[in-house]
């Protein structure tokens, strides 16, 4: 007769990125080199920037998210996918370096150390989110995948990694990997991720906005105060020859070096 194996499930940290890893919005962090580099005009940058403050004071709920999420894709239509990808690739150690909670890098370092998953769930777009989640030093990562056609967005997304859909992308992996989800963690600062939050067995809101606080304060989920963004670049190692390339670039380039560089050549 065969014994029950003993051996404990996988474990995940499911993190949120915008706001919960970091101090903004991973999209609109970008918005500086994608100007630079044409793919985005001026008017649009202040407009996305105009989005976003709003969308901070405001809270992120469905109708607000929903109305940004359709302007993003209107202005991605027609980018060249891998010109996309090799902006984020050079700029990231500058562009997304600085924004990282010291709080949240202790976190993944911490539940690496205990040999648990750490995944990255977000609504930002997986050109910028993919990279962004190695060098964090995660272990794999699910985000907003748009429609592409001949190498270009066509302005339609085919997986929006937000609100329902993030609880779904968790459900996915666990049936994938083995995750036992009653023993899996999740971090957010956004009322839109409470299904996430709800599919989890350990709960908690980074930063809450007033309504996931208030749900979280009623279910007794555990309330996170994130408030020291911090370079990673002496906490996290860069997990590919490449991105250590990078890093070394990066950390001898201001935002203002990089930018007269380019214009001089």
């Amino acid at each position: 007769m065969d014994r029950p194996s003993t051996t404990p499930s996988p474990v995940a940290a499911f993190f949120d990125l915008d706001k919960t890893i970091i101090a903004s919005s991973s999209a609109l962090a970008f918005s500086k080199p994608l100007l630079r580099e044409g793919l985005i005009n001026r008017r649009a940058a202040l407009r996305s920037a105009y989005a976003q403050l709003v969308f901070s004071l405001a809270g992120a709920d469905a109708a607000k998210t929903e109305r940004m999420r359709a302007e993003v894709s209107a202005l991605c239509a027609g980018w060249d996918v891998a010109q996309v990808s090799a902006i984020v690739r050079e700029t990231l150690h500058d562009v997304v370096d600085p924004l990282v909670y010291a709080e949240a890098a202790e976190l993944i370092s911490s539940h690496r150390a205990d040999g648990h998953d750490v995944v990255v769930l977000s609504a930002t777009g997986e050109e910028v989110v993919a990279p962004v989640a190695e060098m964090l030093g995660a272990t794999r990562s699910v985000a907003t995948r748009m429609q592409i056609v001949d190498g270009r967005y066509s302005g339609e997304v085919d997986f929006y990694c937000y609100g329902e859909n993030k609880a779904i992308a968790a459900k996915e992996l666990a049936a994938t990997y083995g995750y036992d989800l009653t023993q899996c963690h999740a971090y957010t600062d956004s009322s839109t991720d409470i299904p996430l939050l709800e599919v989890v067995g350990r709960p908690h809101a980074v930063n809450p906005d007033r309504v996931l606080r208030r749900h979280a304060t009623e279910q007794g989920w555990e309330i996170l105060a994130f408030e020291h963004p911090m370079s990673l670049r002496t906490r996290i190692p860069a997990r590919s020859a490449g991105l250590v390339a990078l890093g070394a670039v990066a950390a001898g380039a201001t935002w203002y070096g990089y930018s007269r560089r380019k214009r001089t050549r």
